[in-house]
């Protein structure tokens, strides 16, 4: 039997939504006062940059003719209700307004807003994925109680996929294994990640994933903290192990290079809004 260790530290995840509640059911007749839209274009999120910090959190009542489709409920903060719609498409966004992906606010906007607005692109895709149902054809609608969808011809409920994938940091001495995908910016390392299979547990796929992507064995796995990863519907399971034997050998698909690295000589590896930088950072402080 695979057993796993927990790693007693709190890693504080950027794209969780709390506390962003969400109540059920959804408050009626609520004061423009107290709500909030998230306006979504595709995968973008509408964002004014002044004054600083930037905002994506748009008053309510939104502008004539900006909005189209059914508003997306989200949840509440607090006593403010918060709503995502999509910009309709060839409309122009308000004077001081303009489209963004999510990913690229980090520091422009706060971070607690900058996870609504994940959280927002996410459920306004869940919402048009699942307009009809995947069993007869016919169309759904939403909820009133949970976040999910029921088709109005055979009942069948659906709710928003989730995909959870392992992240891991692989030790061997004062060293880290670092690996780079074809799909990275050029110069960039990261750890080892993979998606969950049918019929696996999360150390089965640590194990897998490890053995296809690099060609190494590892043991001592160490549970270190989970994220939402909304691009689009990841749920990252962090963890930690050590090398236990084999030779690096990539497997020229998902992996195109990978080494062991020490503290002082590291690449390029990425940035703060991931759990993959908290995992190389807290090796970095010794903490794992």
């Amino acid at each position: 039997m695979i057993q796993t260790e927990i790693i007693r530290m709190e890693h504080r995840s950027f794209y969780a939504v709390r506390p962003l509640l969400p109540v059920y059911p959804e408050p009626e007749d609520i004061p423009p006062e107290q709500k909030r839209w998230i306006l979504v274009r595709e995968s973008s999120v509408l964002f004014a940059s002044k004054p600083a910090p930037g905002t994506v959190l748009m008053p309510d009542p939104l502008p004539a003719g900006l909005a189209c489709g059914a508003p997306a409920y989200l949840g509440t903060r607090g006593d403010v209700v918060y709503y995502a719609a999509e910009v309709a498409a060839g409309t122009a966004p308000p004077a001081g307004w303009q489209p963004s992906p999510v990913r690229e606010l980090r520091g422009t906007v706060p971070d607690d807003d900058l996870a609504v607005a994940s959280y927002a692109v996410r459920i306004l895709d869940f919402d048009r994925s699942t307009a009809f149902c995947g069993r007869c054809g016919a169309k759904t609608r939403p909820v009133t109680t949970e976040r999910a969808r029921i088709c109005t011809a055979c009942n069948r409920i659906v709710y928003p996929r989730i995909s959870p994938a392992i992240i891991v940091l692989i030790k061997k001495g004062e060293e880290v294994l670092l690996a780079r995908s074809p799909r990275f910016p050029s110069g960039l390392f990261s750890v080892i990640a993979g998606f969950n299979e049918p019929g696996e547990n999360l150390e089965q796929t640590v194990h897998r994933e490890v053995g296809e992507e690099v060609g190494i064995a590892v043991r001592n796995l160490r549970y270190f903290g989970s994220e939402p990863w909304p691009f689009p519907d990841s749920l990252m399971i962090g963890f930690v192990a050590d090398y236990a034997g084999g030779e690096i050998r990539v497997d020229n698909q998902e992996i195109e290079a990978a080494g062991w690295f020490t503290r002082d000589a590291l690449p390029a590896v990425p940035t703060g809004a991931s759990i993959s930088r908290a995992l190389i950072e807290a090796w970095i402080r010794r903490e794992i």
